[in-house]
Parts: structure tokens; C-alpha cells; sequence
């Protein structure tokens, strides 16, 4: 029992003794450590930059879609009269720089449940299982890679888990508010991350008007591969006006399935265009998305047919100072269409055949009877014919430098395209959003992270 005690007091007097040696030996170097966004942005050797962001909300919601449409969502599946507290995203990164020509980025990320209703025990469709199967948050890694700078000159080369072309790197950062909500795309499970060997760079070094990144990746974002398709990923754009007006262009493609009786694959086209200042952001952004033999669409004079999916969405949004530095406000409207190839005269009902990872809204879906208008696939969550209105407005309150506390309506409705059916319906909910970031500079206008 002596020996014990004796064992335990000095494993007691050890790690108090690390902790102490551990303070004292990272005092100096402490506040270099945590406060190195500065250098690190420089690129002075051996320099890094710990930092992170968080938002979430309280939320109330006092309607609910009657049929759960919405896929992932943000509100998809969560009843009528809910309020909670919940977090929607925790940040925590690390940046080194190894020296002027390489440098790596760790990211670990922590995001709520799509659908929020669905957790991912169950077996609900679009249940992403973004939360542990007890229903508890926890980090996965979002973000591993090495950059060598100027493989030549203006051009880096990135190899890892990174972001992809499809907006992280320009378009979410104009719009400013990935806090409130996720660009249109976003929205559409185009991914924002994937492993693979990217070039990002600008075809004018000195003053960056011009550029384009382009990624090879396996499409599946932080999961491993599970066949040998790739996604390959690509935008160009310019800026004038003294970087006032910024136009892209952004296409994508992946093959999803290749048999000789079924040649399924996707290609996206989108366009962006801002006018972006110091005081207001005025912008748009829309997008084709075709999916080949991604719907069977039953025949009205009997059989079926594998046809494409054809979605498309456009969002308009604007946002600007009312007090700078101090209080700002923001809005926008969307409008999206699952499915331009519905065709009432000729077919009866339509249904995914295939999750690919929910992209537009196709895989185990609702199917609609054109007779009854009624769903006949009770477990689904998403109607692959209906449209959708997306709209969010609110305030920016900044008490102190990158803490945020917004004030906002979110409001999506649902519209079938179907013949004779009537089922418009809409999700509102109300939130006080809070978002703070730490160890980063931040903007409020196109330098969002």
C-alpha cells in the first residue's frame, strides 16, 4: 500500500512537474504560437497558425413541411413547433509552413446531422450520419494536405484532402454567409472537400486578376474510395474593376456507374458574377446539373424508362454595411428545380434509381401518383419533381472584431411539378445565430474562410 501511495504521489509530482516545464518552456514562444496569422500569411519558415471558427443557433420552427421535403436540408425532418440550441459547425485548424516552398493544413471538423431529424441510426433516406451513432458530436478530418508553391511561377500544387474548385475557394467567400446558410450548390451535396492532386493558380502573378484551379479527386470527400472513378473538378476567373467585378465559370464531371446497359454519370455547369466592395456585395450564381439515366420515370401507357436528371438553381443575394465594423445585413432568394425533364403527357410517376450521395435531390426518393397525388414511398424525404423557393434575410451584429451574432429567417417551400397534384408547403424557421472566429484574419467581405 506504501509502495502504492509512493507510486502514485509521483506519478502526481511528474506530470505536475511536465506541466509546469511545458508552460515555462512555451511562454516565450506562446503567444508567437497562437497569434501567427501574421507570419504565417508571410511565409516565414518553421511559422504556424492555430485557429478555428464556430457558428450555431437557437432556432424555432413554427411550420413544417407536411411531406418532410427538402432532402439534406437544413430543417428537413425536424416537427413542427421544435426549438433548440445546436451547434452547426466547429472549426479547429492548424497551418505550417515548412519553409517558402511547402506548407501543409490540418482541419478537423465537427458538423451537425443532415437531415437534422434523421440521426443516423436510422434508416431514413439522406441520413448522412454526420453525429456518432449515439447521437454525439465529434471531430473527422476535413482538411490534409501539402502545398509546393510556384511549381512554376504563379501556380501551387496541392495533394491531400483539400477544398475543391466548386465554390469554397471564391464564391462561398463573396457570399459571406456560409453562417447562415451554404451556397446553392452547397445546398446540392456538390462537395466542398475531396482527396486528390489540385493546381491553383493565376495566369497573371503580379496583380492576381486572373486565375483557375483545377482537382482530380476520388469524389467521395473524407471517405475512402470505393471504385475507380474520379471527380475532376474546374473554374477559371477574372476580376475587373479594380477586383470590384468577379465572374467565374465553374464545370465538373464524374462517372458514377458504367455498365454496358447503364451508363450513369454527372457534369455540372455554373456561372457566378458579383460586384463586390468594402461597403455592399451584390451577386448571383447558377448552375445546370446533368445526371444521366439517374430517374426512372414510369410511362403512362405502361413499362418505364431510365431518362436523365436535369436540375438547375440561380440565388441572388446582397449584403452591406448599415453601421461599419459594427452592424450589417444581409438577404437572399433562391429558386430551384430538381428536375427539368418532367414530363406530364407522357410519364405517371417519377423515382430515383440510385443514391449517389443525394446530389440534386435523386436517389430513393418520394414518388408522386399522378392520379392521387400521394407519396407512395412512405420512408423517403424529398419529392424528385418538386420545386423550391429558398429565402433567408437578417442582421449582422458585431460587438467586438470577428464575433457575430445574426438575427434570421430561413424559409424554404416545395411545389410539385406533377399533373393534378396540389401539395405547396414550406418549411419556416426563426434564429438568433451566433458565429466567432479565432487565430485568423477575417473580412466581411471576400475573405471569408
Amino acid at each position: 500500500m506504501l509502495n502504492y501511495m509512493r507510486r502514485k504521489d509521483f506519478g502526481k509530482l511528474f506530470l505536475t512537474t511536465l506541466v509546469v516545464f511545458l508552460f515555462f518552456g512555451l511562454e516565450a514562444n506562446a503567444q508567437a504560437f497562437l497569434n501567427s496569422d501574421s507570419a504565417f500569411k508571410a511565409g516565414a519558415d518553421n511559422s504556424g497558425r492555430l485557429w478555428g471558427y464556430v457558428f450555431g443557433d437557437y432556432y424555432y420552427k413554427p411550420h413544417a413541411d407536411s411531406l418532410n421535403r427538402g432532402g439534406g436540408n437544413q430543417y428537413t425532418g425536424i416537427p413542427q413547433n421544435r426549438n433548440a440550441f445546436a451547434f452547426r459547425r466547429i472549426y479547429l485548424g492548424y497551418d505550417f509552413n515548412f519553409n517558402k516552398k511547402f506548407s501543409t493544413e490540418l482541419l478537423l471538423a465537427a458538423e451537425d446531422n443532415f437531415p437534422g431529424g434523421n440521426p443516423p441510426s436510422t434508416t431514413a433516406s439522406g441520413s448522412s450520419g454526420d453525429l456518432l451513432s449515439n447521437g454525439k458530436e465529434t471531430f473527422f478530418i476535413k482538411l490534409a494536405n501539402v502545398r509546393v508553391k510556384n511549381i512554376w511561377k504563379g501556380t501551387d500544387l496541392v495533394v491531400g484532402e483539400q477544398f475543391t474548385p466548386s465554390f469554397a475557394m471564391l464564391t462561398e467567400k463573396i457570399w459571406n454567409y456560409r453562417s447562415v446558410e451554404r451556397t446553392i450548390s452547397d445546398i446540392r451535396r456538390t462537395p466542398s472537400y475531396d482527396f486528390g492532386a489540385g493546381l491553383q493558380g493565376t495566369f497573371d502573378p503580379k496583380t492576381k486578376n486572373y486565375g483557375y484551379n483545377l482537382l482530380i479527386a476520388t469524389g467521395n470527400s473524407d471517405k475512402p474510395a470505393t471504385n475507380s472513378f474520379k471527380w475532376f473538378y474546374g473554374d477559371v476567373y477574372a476580376m475587373f474593376l479594380d477586383k470590384k467585378l468577379i465572374v467565374d465559370v465553374y464545370a465538373d464531371y464524374q462517372r458514377l456507374n458504367w455498365a454496358p446497359t447503364w451508363h450513369h454519370d454527372r457534369q455540372m455547369l455554373k456561372g457566378f458574377v458579383a460586384y463586390n466592395t468594402s461597403k455592399f456585395t451584390i451577386g448571383a450564381e447558377a448552375y445546370v446539373n446533368n445526371m444521366r439515366g439517374d430517374t426512372k420515370a414510369t410511362l403512362i401507357s405502361g413499362g418505364a424508362d431510365t431518362i436523365a436528371t436535369k436540375a438547375s438553381g440561380i440565388a441572388f443575394f446582397v449584403h452591406g454595411d448599415i453601421v461599419k465594423n459594427k452592424l450589417r445585413y444581409f438577404a437572399r432568394l433562391d429558386t430551384y428545380n430538381p428536375n427539368k425533364n418532367v414530363d406530364n403527357g407522357k410519364y405517371s410517376s417519377y423515382a430515383g434509381v440510385s443514391s449517389p450521395g443525394g446530389y440534386n435531390s435523386v436517389g430513393y426518393h418520394m414518388t408522386y401518383n399522378s392520379s392521387t397525388g400521394s407519396p407512395t414511398t412512405a420512408t423517403a424525404n424529398t419529392d424528385p419533381t418538386s420545386k423550391e423557393t429558398f429565402i433567408t434575410f437578417g442582421l449582422d451584429y458585431m460587438p467586438y472584431k470577428n464575433i457575430h451574432f445574426e438575427p434570421n429567417m430561413w424559409y424554404n417551400s416545395y411545389s410539385s411539378q406533377m399533373a393534378g397534384v396540389s401539395n405547396k408547403d414550406h418549411d419556416l424557421v426563426f434564429r438568433l445565430t451566433f458565429f466567432y472566429v479565432f487565430g485568423k484574419s477575417y473580412k466581411n467581405n471576400f475573405n471569408q474562410l
